[in-house]
Order: C-alpha cells, then structure tokens, then sequence
C-alpha cells in the first residue's frame, strides 16, 4: 500500500516537476549573423554568432561596407563590428521549418574617423512585414535590441534594409531563430469590448517590455529561448507600494500543460507584492507605466505564480490595465487546481483605442470579503501586435497599402471598405459642386478660403471676390458668420512688422502669435498658422467654428482674418497683462493680491460657464489651464484658445474622443474611459485654482515625487487640514481663514475622482463669489480696525447672498446658486497617476 501511494505521488509530481527535467528548446532554424566581422563571436550563454561568409547567407547589396571599433559600451562583441549600406541590402535565409520565429536586430552606433552611425535613417522590411520605418538612433550612443516575433509561412525568409535619401543603413548582428509553436495561441481575452479576441496566430508582434517583476535580471543563458527579462524597478510608480518577495526556483512548479517555454523558472520565483498588505487598507495598487505607441494595440502577457500564499484560496486580487479591469478576483490556488507555487499565465489584448497615454498595469486586492488583501505580480511581457497592412512600425505596409485600423480590422475590412466606397462617391459629389461653385480667380489663389468652405457650405461663395482684399463682399459674409473683420495680408505684415520674430508673443502647434497695431493705434494678436501644420489645420477649423458662435466679456474676442497668399491668420483681441501663469509664477512680474486672483478666478469661471451653458448645445473647451487664461489692461480674466474645443454631445452625457489636453490637467476619468464632458473641464480649472493659490505649476518634476503633481499634493495637505502650509507665502496674513477654507473646498470637489461627483461651472462660480465676499468683509473689518473702528463686522457672514442664476440667459453678470452645491467633498485617489515625466499628472501615493 505504501509502495502504491508513493507510486501515485510520484505520478501526480510528474505533472509539476521542476525546470532541469525539461529538455532545452532546440531551434530547427538558428541564424546567427555577426555583421561585418571577420571572425565568429562566441558570446557568454554560449551561442555563436557566425560572420556573413561563414553562415553561408546570400547578402545582396550593390554597395556595403564592413567597419569595427576595438571596444564599446556594449555587453557582447557583436557590436563592434557592422555592415553599412548606401542602397538597399537584403540577407536571405532559407528556413528549415516555417512557423513562429524570433527576429532580433542588434544596432550599436558607434563612430569612427568616417562614420557616424547615429545620424543613419533607414528602414527595415521582410517579405510580409515593415518592421521599421524611417529608424535612426536619434545620436543615442547605446546599443540597441529590436525583437520580433513573426509567423513565417514562406520557407524562403529576407530582411530588407532601405537607406533614406542621402543616408545609410547599417547592422550590427542579425538573430533569425525558431520559436516553439505554441508560444502564442490564437485566442486571449479582449480588454475592450470583455470578451474573446480570436486570431492572434495571424498577427506579428515586438517585444516593447518584458519583465521579471520582483526580481534579477534573467538573461539568454538562463532563457532556453534567448530572451532577457529585465527588473521592473525602474517601471514601478511607487517603490513604497511595492514590496519584493523571491524563493528558490526549485519551488515553482509546472502544471500539465506549461513549461518553461512560456517562462523560465528564474521568472516565477519571484514577485511583487502589496507593501501595506498587512495593514488591511483595500485602497490601493501597486503601479507600473509604461510608454507606448498609441497607433497599434498591444498583448499583455501577465505572468502569476502564488509564492507567497500560506494556503489555499487565501489570495484574491483585481488586475486593472489603463484603469480598466482585466482580470477580477483572480485565485491562483482554484485556476491551477489547488495548487500554490506553480506557474500560470494570462494575454490579454488591448485595442489601439484605449492607448492614447501609453500603458499603466495596476494590481491590487480584490473587493470579495474573503483572503488577504494583497496581489502579485511575477512577469509582464507587452508585446505591439501589428496593424492592418502588417507594419510595426507606421501606416504603411510593405505594398505602400495604408492601416485602415488597429486589432480587428482584418474582420472588418468588408464592411469598411463598402463604407470607404460610399464615402468617395459622396465627397466626389461634394467636389463637384464645389468645383462648379470655383472662384473666378482660384489658380491665382491658394488660401485658407478652401479650408473654410466646409464650415459653412451653404456660404461657400463668400470667399469668390474678384479682389479679395478689403472687398465689402468679404466683409459682409465674414461678419454674418461671426468671422469679423478681413483683413489684407500687406495689412497685417504692416501690423506686425513684417512678423517680427521682436513681436512674437506667443507660440503653439498651429504656429506663432505677434503683437500688431492697427488703425489707429489698436493693439491685437495675430495668430499666423502654419498651412503645413495637420494639428495647426485642425485647431485653426476648430477655433474658427467656436469662435463664429461665441461672444463673451470672459472669452477672448476674434477681431478678423485674413485668407491671402496660402495664409491662415487670425486677428484677436490684445490682452496686454497675458496669461495668469505670468503673473503667478516665473516671472518677474508684480504680484497679484488675493483679491485679485479671486476676481480673475471668478472672470474665468464666468467664461467657462457661459462655454457649458450658454449655447443651444454647449461646449468643452479641452484645454483650460492658467497659460489659456488672459489678462487684459485691467486684469479682466478671458479664456482663450479654442483649438481643442467640442460641441458637448446631445442627448447623452458624454462625447467618447481620443484624449487631449495638457499634462497636470487632464481629467483622469477623461484619460481612463476617454469620454469627455463638461466635469473634464471642471477638473482642470481645479488645478488652475490651485495654481492661483500655490503660485507654482500643475507639474514640476524638478520637485520631490510626492510633490511633482500639484492637484495631488495639495489635496493630501488639504485632507490634513494644512493647506495654508504650502500656500504662496506672499499671501500670508492678507487672507480670511474662512475664504482660504471656501477656496480649497471649492478646488476639491472639481478634483473629485469621478465626473458626477464635481460641481458645475455655475456652482464652482457660484462658491468663488461667497469666497471673494468672505475675503471682502475680512479686508472691511481690517481698515475698520486700522481706523479704531470696531472690528464686531469681520467675525460675521456677508449678509447679501449671491441671486440665483438664469441659467436660459447667461450674461456678463455674475451667475450664482442659491445655496452651496452638496457634491462630495473629497477626491478618491486613483492610481492612473504616475510620478515621471509622462504620467506626473498621475501621483498619489496612497493608490488607487
């Protein structure tokens, strides 16, 4: 009986032994290529790099050069030597066995006496694929790995290099490898919508990150297949949420149907774990981001193996991938049939749609009532999976076809191409009548006129005057669309003189601002676009289209145009005193009293309200910040800069649009479901209320982390009670405690985590009104006192309460509510929020 038993543990740990019982992978097709070198490469793992002569390669090239260096900064001596090429070069390879193939391109830029290889562009192509396009080094000196995963299907495989015009391309080492068939399996979970995405087996992918989470690096001689996984440590948003947990590899286990091919052991033997796990606090996750292309989707491969468990089903936690749920109430124990330390892995895909500010990971507890509050992380691989003409890298396909789409669009292709049809029928329709409707001078003209004719085709004769410049025609129609005045372009080179760059004073994506004078002496900003800008055509329609409709004491004016010489320039009102961030911070300017940055506070608010409100459909400005708040002569508030605007959605709450916006501002409900609404403008003039009463700037990575994100920082010193701790210190003694405290209530509930949660522009006014008469009476009661009169005033409330507000008919007049709005107070903190550079908009330390 004794014998039986161990007889049938023995089998049972048949299932889950160790990784020295498996046999290495061995690769039917294994190409090694040391570039330019005159001997083989043996490198530390083992593998022998063979020189072009010796692998028996076809290289076809009319013109290449071999070049070396004696050392480098490099950890194999597959760097110092590379093949240069001026004109196309192809390597050939005839593969044993088609299938799944790892591509590795390895570039060192190094430089000698005649090259410089960190100024080549080139690109990089197979039979099937683009993998790069238009690459260069971008006079980075490091080494390089780009790594491909490619379902080969032709046994005869080429890898294409194409120098740009006046250029070169170059290789350092070449790897073409076999992959084990089953690596990538054709179905995985889709992010969005939840549910199967089938197909994956069709698709190529790029290794952007691979991870041992928790743990060393792992190189190719640890890896059967070749790969590195790196630390994670310089990915984690926060360090002190994060704590690193190994055991010894011999530990992990292998269930039926797993091997170490998926990932070494090295990998699963250690973790991240929840730092404050043991301080029972389910509120918040542990972190990663990382940057992506937001033009492709992306596999996620998580990597999980219960190592820190004590027993079974004691461990539930929530995987979250850009601040939506992946995978809920995971159970390692239950997913691996009761086991703990073995070896389990989940892909999830991610469309193209939700990657508009890279990738963020979270991990964190799971809301069931059951098990520890903590989660795990062992591995992460994120891996690009190609587009719809099969490129990696750009829009392009190997044929010059154009990506139509990202995941999913081979599924589609019929109904968009039915839909591309019917589209060109109804724009050659539309050209036909607009070619027939022609200005009798059109190929003397190349202006903007043709960029405006689609806002108002029922007016596309406006722009049709013989004699453009200054006529009464032009005039006419530009004032019955709210376009204002024409102006000539010799007009406005007058004004400016001659676009000074002297008179630039400011600058954007669609080009440069003057300052110009006018008839009789009046000042204005001109804004010369760029004609050849995209982003400057597509905010220059969306500024004029707003603009036409919109006019407002607290919103910027547009004074005229000018539609001459293939120019696009707008004419608007000058606001001498500039933008609330000149006069707040760096720069030398007086400073302003709190009075008056309640008063500009309030003028904005006014403005964004009347935005929201006062047009029959209303409108999101996108972008609301103190850099798009003008001052004029007598510090009167106007928002400026409408090139991001929407008209808000009719009939539903939301309007779901790629995310844009200014890092420190964005809404992070906005930049997690990509839905914006009015409460995403709401959200930002938050962070310009702190703005004004911090005077530093809504991001700042030159500070401490806890300290980068502005909204973050002060909202955990508002939490204590401490906000006048971190106020400008020019403020100090010339406030009313309990204007400070209106204030900052005020800015906390347009920071509150979810939209429905923050007040409207008419309540956040509404607020700063009663906050500035608080800050009146105190100053009242201070001359009181100061004159010996009694200071019995200052302890009391205003007794003149704000009027309710007309919201049908909203004016230059205060618009105020009744009563306070009851929105909740406090902002949950999310853990959208990251520290760096990219993502500093996204700090806060205590999580999700």
């Amino acid at each position: 009986m004794a014998i039986l038993l161990v007889l049938l543990y023995t089998l049972f740990s048949a299932s889950t032994i160790a990784y020295s019982a498996f046999a290495p992978f061995v690769p039917p097709d294994n190409f090694l290529i040391d570039c330019g070198a005159d001997k083989s490469s043996i490198l530390n793992d083992g593998r022998t790099f063979k020189t072009e002569d010796q692998s028996k390669q076809f290289l076809q090239a009319k013109e290449e050069i071999k070049v070396s260096v004696e050392k480098g900064d490099v950890p194999s001596p597959i760097y110092l030597s590379a093949r240069i090429f001026v004109t196309d070069a192809i390597y050939s390879f005839h593969l044993t066995k088609p299938g799944w193939h790892w591509v590795r391109l390895h570039f060192y830029p190094f430089k000698n006496d005649q090259f410089d290889l960190s100024k080549a562009t080139f690109s990089v192509n197979t039979n099937k694929y683009v993998l790069l396009h238009s690459f260069n080094m971008d006079n980075n000196t490091n080494y390089v790995l780009k790594e491909y995963l490619l379902n080969v299907t032709d046994p005869q495989f080429s890898i294409k290099f194409m120098p740009m015009k006046n250029s070169a391309a170059f290789i350092n080492a070449i790897e073409v490898v076999s992959a084990p068939d089953d690596l990538i399996t054709d179905d995985a979970n889709d992010l969005t919508p939840v549910g199967k995405f089938s197909g994956l087996s069709t698709l190529s992918y790029q290794t952007m990150y691979r991870l041992n989470v928790g743990g060393p690096l792992v190189n190719s001689a640890n890896d059967t297949l070749g790969r590195t996984w790196t630390p994670d440590g310089s990915y984690l948003k926060s360090k002190a949420l994060a704590k690193s947990v190994t055991v010894a590899t011999t530990v992990v286990k292998y269930p039926d149907g797993l091997t170490p091919l998926i990932a070494p052991q090295s990998v699963y033997a250690s973790a991240v774990e929840m730092a404050e796990s043991n301080v029972n606090n389910p509120n918040f996750n542990v972190t990663w981001n990382f940057e992506a292309d937001p033009a492709f989707g992306y596999l996620i491969r998580f990597h999980f193996c219960d190592i820190v468990s004590k027993a079974l089903n004691d461990l539930y936690f929530n995987v979250y991938i850009n601040g939506k749920m992946a995978i809920a109430d995971l159970d390692l124990s239950h997913e691996l049939e009761n086991q703990l330390a073995a070896a389990y892995y989940k892909d999830i895909v991610v469309n193209a749609s939700l990657m508009s500010n890279g990738v963020s990971v979270e991990i964190g507890p799971s809301k069931l009532d059951s098990g520890d509050l903590n989660a795990i992380l062992n591995g992460l691989e994120i891996l690009k999976i190609s587009n719809s003409v099969n490129s990696l890298d750009g829009e392009f396909g190997v044929d010059g076809s154009k990506a139509v789409g990202g995941i999913g669009t081979r599924k589609t292709v019929a109904v968009v191409g039915f839909a591309m049809m019917f589209g060109a029928f109804v724009g050659l329709g539309a050209m036909v009548i607009k070619w027939h409707k022609r200005p009798q001078d059109w190929q003397k003209r190349n202006s903007f006129s043709s960029w405006l004719l689609p806002l108002h085709a029922g007016d596309n004769s406006f722009m049709s005057s013989k004699n453009s410049i200054g006529s009464h025609k032009n005039n006419f129609y530009s004032s019955t669309l709210g376009l204002g005045r024409y102006f000539s372009f010799a007009e406005l080179q007058e004004a400016t003189k001659n676009f000074d760059a002297n008179e630039v004073i400011g600058v954007g994506g669609f080009g440069n601002v003057y300052l110009g004078v006018i008839d009789d002496g009046t000042k204005v900003a001109v804004k010369r676009g760029n004609a050849q800008s995209e982003q400057g055509l597509t905010e220059f329609q969306t500024e004029i289209q707003m603009l036409s409709k919109l006019r407002h004491r607290h919103l910027v004016s547009l004074i005229g145009y000018c539609d001459e010489n293939s120019e696009m320039i707008l004419v608007y009102e000058y606001m001498a005193n500039g933008p609330l961030r000149d006069h707040l911070y760096g720069k030398n300017l007086p400073p302003l009293s709190w009075k008056q940055r309640l008063e500009i506070c309030i003028g904005a608010a006014r403005g964004l309200h009347y935005l929201h409100t006062g047009t029959a459909q209303g409108i999101i400005h996108r972008d609301v910040k103190t850099t798009n708040i003008l001052l004029d002569e007598n510090l009167t508030a106007k928002v400026s800069d409408f090139g991001l605007s929407k008209d808000a959605p009719m009939g539903q709450g939301h309007v779901s649009t790629a995310v844009k916006g200014s890092f420190g501002y964005l809404d992070p409900e906005y930049f997690r479901r990509q839905q914006l609404t009015d409460k995403s403008d709401v959200y930002s003039f938050g962070v310009v209320l702190l703005e004004a009463i911090c005077a530093r700037p809504a991001i700042n990575p030159a500070l401490p982390r806890e300290q980068v994100n502005l909204a973050d920082w002060a909202m955990q010193w508002k939490r204590k009670g401490l906000l006048d701790k971190i106020i400008d210190p020019l403020l100090v003694g010339s406030m009313n405690p309990e204007s400070l405290k209106k204030f900052a209530e005020a800015a906390e509930k347009c920071l509150a985590e979810h939209g429905v949660d923050r007040p409207t522009m008419g309540d956040v006014l509404w607020n700063l009104e009663y906050t500035l008469q608080l800050q009146e009476a105190f100053s009242q009661g201070k001359d009181d006192q100061d004159d010996g009169n009694s200071i019995a005033t200052v302890a009391a409330s205003p007794a003149i309460v704000p009027a309710t507000p007309n919201a049908s008919t909203p004016d230059t007049r205060p618009v105020s509510h009744p009563e306070e709005t009851n929105s909740p107070a406090k902002s949950q903190a999310t853990d959208e929020h990251s520290g760096t550079a990219m993502f500093a908009q996204f700090t806060n330390l205590s999580g999700r």
